[in-house]
């Protein structure tokens, strides 16, 4: 216990000298400047965050709602990743013109490639309106009426609150309900595509690299925003002209060291920084083990199918990555919480709380929080169990079930709504799921089913099973559903559907697909899911609880809010790690790296013969350090999913990198950030530079941006 209580006090002073966080930009005046500065920054806070002048802040706005992205020239060229523009890249592709396999490149604006429902988002202006939010909630005692006035009060601020007639006033929660910020915004449509490289750089390494350091990855894409002549958002117009931005980010040449200052701004979506010791227990040993099994077997059956049929790794490749995504990233989370010792270090925390609660006089308010969320887990772990399986098998992972719990709710509709909503939604239904039907191999879904129902019939809850599944024969439930139901195909698909509605019902009934998803979401509809939300409510009501405990109780202390898409910024610096015993990661790969890891013809690993070329030349222009192309870097900022395309800053406000995944060992930073393993992966400016000039000889667009040699001190001429 001596030793725990050491590790404790080490990583509060690791955290105070490594903090991590995600600020809120507007809040950062006092000790989290001071601690920045230490950290190395130049830049005042101002050149961060202002109101009233051009600011880091209006450099870098929110990528279609899921990602961020960077301005880079004053003729308003954004830069995001790969993954981030993929769908839009996607689009544009045909077998004639594949830019997913040999990129894209406008080399003059009007080639630039308009996109159908892309959309950037900057913030103007954050405010506090916390009192405003909450005014007439004080009186309240029952949790769903409080929530119902927030609700009420938050709508008509939206809508009353002064802005300008194009902006938009949004208001975010922050500290589980404990303060609400407006975030007054203006968003642009007019998004166009300018430049990608191919896959095979931009998705290099693919779902075996994914979260994996090192990497080398070049992650990257460029997008233009077009704006009115009055340069304020406006729908696609011919007569719309690149917008001019209040702020773009030079880009350094100069590149990073080890222990240089990194600051990364962004839009990350979501973290439970302050769960309770209870709620992380449940986490790392009855959800994450539940959920890596479901997609361990389903990943499995997937791989042996799309390995002896190229047909079906076409069909399954995006599905395939999907689903491997977050199996790989609870893996690495829950390894990363058991390496950390998160648990103990949160239990620990816990009885400093208790005590600061005795020693403040404030155990009427705060004194059974901890004994309360004790219980309200205990109660809810089963729930929470049981609402996984059926997620994770009938939504996610076994297509047939997903596709019957569609069905599913399409009969609820018409027992809510009456036959024309039921009318309305069947077509809309019929029209959209025969994109699904192109990628569905029943063959390989007919194995994942059998795996998974097997596993959902010994596994989950035995209070929550259906008759038909308990001890079931998993084989031969599967051959007869396969068999005979006419969920398999497109085709029968729309003849079940066709008919009068007691006729399309009466065949749904008929079906054996939909039989087992009746009495499977019936049971969750009914007996699951309201009473994980009643207790869900409840342990919420706790958290928001407290969370204002822990401000009112540790007034000097820093806390940050949880991420809630809303821009933050995260500072650290560059750094290496040691995952594990005897292995040491420096924290910057080299194009030698890409060469090293090369497999011609593989999808994966393959590399564009032009890429190769450049490196046996070894033409690597002014982009080189020491004669080799800086690929990856990784740093101690802390960030999460909605950080992809954010831009990783210098100390003194440059573009030196492109942020796009974490250090698999650091995933669990979504819950618990330890310095000494939580480690972000960005792409180094200098390898997005030297694709766009060397391999895609896109001058036109080097010429446009603001290079600089900030150790130099003295900008550089876009002439090489």
């Amino acid at each position: 216990m001596r030793f725990l209580k050491l590790f404790v006090l080490l990583f509060v002073i690791q955290t105070q000298a490594q903090q991590g966080g995600m600020w809120v930009p507007s809040l950062l005046k006092g000790m989290n400047e001071t601690e920045m500065k230490d950290l190395g920054m130049k830049m005042s806070i101002k050149e961060i965050y202002d109101v009233n002048n051009s600011s880091l802040k209006d450099a870098v706005p929110h990528f279609n709602g899921g990602c961020t992205s960077e301005v880079i020239s004053p003729k308003g060229l954004i830069l995001t990743n790969h993954h981030c523009g993929y769908s839009q890249i996607q689009s544009h592709s045909t077998v004639e013109k594949d830019y997913l396999t040999d990129g894209f490149w406008a080399y003059k604006m009007e080639d630039e490639l308009v996109n159908e429902n892309l959309y950037v988002t900057f913030i103007v202006k954050i405010e506090d309106v916390t009192a405003a939010v909450l005014e007439g909630t004080a009186t309240l005692t029952n949790e769903a009426e409080k929530q119902a006035k927030i609700q009420e009060n938050i709508s008509t601020l939206s809508r009353t609150l002064p802005k300008e007639s194009w902006q938009e006033n949004k208001i975010r929660t922050f500290y589980e309900g404990n303060q609400y910020m407006l975030f007054i915004t203006e968003t642009f449509t007019d998004v166009r595509l300018v430049g990608a490289p191919p896959t095979s750089i931009g998705k290099f390494g693919s779902d075996t690299d994914n979260w994996v350091w090192p990497r080398h990855t070049g992650d990257f894409s460029l997008f233009r925003i077009y704006a009115d002549k009055n340069n304020r958002p406006a729908n696609y117009s011919k007569d719309n002209v690149p917008y001019t931005p209040k702020h773009f980010l030079p880009i350094s040449l100069d590149g990073v060291a080890e222990d240089d200052f990194t600051l990364v701004f962004g839009y990350p979506g979501k973290t439970n920084e302050y769960l309770p010791s209870i709620a992380i227990e449940q986490i790392v040993n009855e959800l994450n083990p539940a959920k890596i099994e479901i997609r361990d077997k389903a990943l499995k059956v997937a791989d042996g199918f799309m390995r002896k049929d190229n047909a079906i790794k076409i069909q399954y490749a995006s599905k395939y990555a999907g689903i491997a995504n977050y199996w790989k990233k609870w893996i690495g989370e829950t390894q990363g919480l058991k390496k950390s010792n998160a648990i103990a270090i949160k239990k620990e925390s816990e009885k400093v709380f208790q005590t600061k609660v005795v020693k403040a006089g404030k155990q009427k308010e705060y004194g059974s929080l901890l004994s309360d969320f004790e219980k309200n887990y205990t109660e809810i772990a089963p729930y929470a169990v049981a609402r996984d399986y059926f997620q994770e098998v009938v939504l996610r992972n076994t297509e047939l079930l997903s596709v019957a719990f569609k069905l599913y709710q399409l009969e609820q509709v018409y027992k809510a709504n009456g036959e024309q909503s039921f009318t309305d939604r069947k077509n809309n239904l019929i029209s959209s799921l025969s994109g699904f039907y192109k990628n569905f191999n029943s063959n390989l879904d007919q194995n994942v089913f059998e795996q998974l129902i097997d596993l959902y019939a010994k596994k989950s809850p035995k209070e929550f099973l259906p008759p038909s599944i308990v001890n079931v024969d998993a084989t031969k439930l599967a051959s007869e559903i396969y068999s005979t139901s006419k969920l398999k195909s497109y085709t029968d698909l729309k003849t079940l559907l066709t008919g009068d509605t007691k006729t399309v019902l009466a065949n749904l009934n008929n079906d054996k697909a939909f039989q087992l998803v009746k009495e499977l979401a019936d049971i969750y509809s009914k007996e699951i899911a309201p009473k994980y939300d009643e207790i869900n409510l409840r342990i919420s009501a706790l958290q928001r609880t407290y969370m204002k405990a822990q401000l009112e109780l540790n007034k000097d202390s820093r806390i940050f809010p949880d991420a809630n898409s809303t821009l933050r910024v995260t500072y650290g610096k560059v750094k290496g790690y040691e995952p594990k015993d005897a292995t040491v990661y420096t924290p910057i790969t080299y194009l030698d790296g890409v060469m090293e890891k090369y497999v011609p013809g593989d999808y994966e690993f393959d590399m564009p013969s032009k890429l190769i070329d450049l490196y046996n030349a070894k033409d690597y222009g002014v982009y080189a350090e020491n004669g080799k192309i800086p690929v990856n870097f990784i740093g101690t900022n802390h960030t999460t999913g909605g950080n992809s395309g954010s831009p990783a800053i210098d100390a003194k406000g440059n573009l030196v990198g492109l942020n796009f995944d974490r250090v698999w060992e650091g995933t669990m930073s979504d819950i618990y950030y330890d310095p000494s393993i939580c480690r972000n992966i960005m792409v180094d400016v200098r390898y997005i530079l030297f694709i766009m000039d060397k391999y895609a000889g896109a001058q036109n667009l080097i010429d446009e941006l603001k290079l600089v040699h900030p150790k130099k001190t003295k900008a550089l001429k876009n002439k090489k």
